[in-house]
């Protein structure tokens, strides 16, 4: 094969790459489609890992397996492998009723027993579910036809809104006890709209439709996903012709490749937050250096500036979409005053508080941008941030092991909008998902857990979300808006969750 420059500049890395390993860099047939994705899947377990909890891959898993419970492109929730749920009067019993005539991919005949089976997987911590503290909280199940009945062990109110969320798909039993977990990561099969041809690990996926689908056909028979993390190349990728849909790609480039022949664009707020760990490490252990860290940063100016006017700042963990959503709260930008909170600590621009900030680079729009300019603002009131640029998995990685730096940005996708899985587990210390352990926090989110009164246990969150906020334990920064560039000739759904469906997607 020879590469001459033309071709170099035309296609950019990613492309060439593709070409090298057989991928088209068109595609051939109106019945396939070919995506640039902005991320890697390390795994075939949805369940298991790191990688079950990252709300960017969920997109990937949802072609090849069903939720339990299914979700609509708004987030409203739909019956997916369960066609009716709910819990007993007193809340002590949980029933669920199973979809009938569901085919997994080998052909074989999905059962009430593979529920079973995956659902108490999940709640056994020898399995290394990170969600395994809710899928534990019942037990017991017993199945009576496509019936399932199951004992709870500690009431939990976001139990079914999980099975839409991380975590919440069904393995097959028989399959997964005769090949186990190595075969399984070989191999995976589902229930879901797509099916695994082929996978080059960092490379690419190649999916063809499932004939067995229970649900809507998809349009696409053959889908290819090239993992293209270079934000750059996937501009390269859609803008050449390669690619016909790529996302999550800088807002400038958004605006220009959609005035482009032949190219369109979808962008929407979707459930993902740009935000900043603290860990009660360091400089971050004094109120003072966190709350002049928040007062300092214009969030204002980053949306319009960095992100053309794309998504909207936020001042705690809950977007307007989520249900412990609270206005009342804000949180001012004021440099003077954080000048004067760091003077108090004894630090200045020319004796500036140190710490280490980590981020990631090109994983999300303007991401290491943004933190760029966070540091430049910091640096004016008397903080001095050193930028350490880290791939997602490895935030994953120490996040689990509390070994995050001082500040670390993260985007959290909430998809199922719930406060439990957004200021729950970000800002609850023994979760592997939190890095901030202070007790004040963990004895207010505690009662929370389990309140069965709604009114009462969604206002309980605003009060956590508030009392946050006032001791600036962590630093929300802005709901994302997502950028999707594709072909003309494909009609693109947009899912509010952010993840990217090949089974919405439709020729033009």
């Amino acid at each position: 094969m020879t590469i001459n420059r033309r071709d170099l500049l035309g296609y950019g890395a990613a492309a060439i790459g593709a070409a090298t390993l057989g991928l088209p860099r068109a595609a051939k047939a109106a019945d396939e489609l070919t995506i640039a994705y902005n991320v890697n899947l390390p795994s075939w377990d949805p369940t298991t890992g790191p990688s079950a909890v990252n709300p960017t891959i969920q997109g990937l898993y949802q072609s090849v397996f069903d939720q339990i419970i299914g979700q609509k492109p708004d987030l409203s929730f739909t019956p997916g492998l369960l066609t009716e749920w709910g819990w007993n009067d007193d809340r002590t019993k949980v029933t669920m009723t199973v979809r009938e005539g569901v085919k997994w991919h080998d052909g074989s005949p999905f059962m009430p027993e593979d529920v079973v089976w995956s659902l108490t997987r999940a709640g056994d911590e020898k399995t290394g579910n990170p969600i395994q503290f809710v899928w534990k909280n019942v037990n017991n199940f017993k199945i009576d036809g496509n019936k399932i009945t199951g004992d709870v062990v500690q009431f939990d109110p976001v139990y079914f809104k999980w099975m839409s969320f991380l975590t919440g798909y069904i393995l097959p039993k028989a399959y997964y006890e005769k090949v186990g977990a190595e075969g399984f990561e070989k191999a995976p099969i589902g229930t879901g709209p797509y099916m695994v041809d082929k996978f080059e690990r960092n490379a690419f996926l190649r999916l063809k439709a499932n004939p067995h689908y229970w649900g809507t056909k998809p349009a696409f028979e053959n889908v290819t996903i090239k993992f293209v993390t270079d934000a750059a190349s996937r501009v390269a990728e859609i803008e050449s012709g390669s690619s016909q849909v790529t996302l999550e790609i800088p807002y400038e480039e958004y605006d220009r490749l959609i005035a482009k022949d032949g190219l369109a664009g979808s962008i929407k707020n979707v459930s993902d937050i740009g935000m900043i760990f603290f860990n009660d490490i360091e400089a971050m252990l004094d109120k003072n250096v966190r709350q002049a860290a928040v007062m300092a940063v214009d969030k204002e100016l980053l949306v319009k500036r960095l992100l053309r006017g794309y998504g909207q700042p936020i001042a705690t963990l809950e977007t307007p979409e989520y249900t412990a959503f609270d206005p009342s709260i804000k949180v001012e930008h004021n440099p003077e005053k954080a000048k004067e909170l760091l003077a108090a600590s004894g630090y200045s621009t020319k004796k500036p508080v140190k710490f280490t900030i980590q981020t990631t680079k090109g994983f999300k729009p303007k991401d290491y941008e943004m933190i760029q300019a966070i540091v430049g603002m910091w640096r004016k009131v008397g903080i001095e941030a050193k930028i350490e640029v880290y791939e997602i998995a490895k935030h994953y990685e120490l996040r689990a092991a509390d070994k995050l730096a001082p500040a670390a940005f993260y985007n959290w996708g909430n998809s199922i909008g719930d406060p439990t899985t957004s200021t729950g587990f970000a800002m609850y210390g023994p979760s592997p998902h939190s890095v901030w352990d202070s007790k004040d926090l963990v004895d207010m989110i505690n009662p929370l857990w389990g309140e069965k009164d709604e009114a009462k246990r969604i206002a309980g969150w605003k009060a956590v979300d508030k009392y946050i906020a006032e001791q600036a334990y962590v630093l929300p920064l802005i709901q994302y808006a997502q950028p999707i560039v594709h072909s003309k000739k494909v009609n693109v759904v947009q899912h509010v969750s952010g993840a990217l469906l090949p089974a919405l997607m439709t020729p033009a």
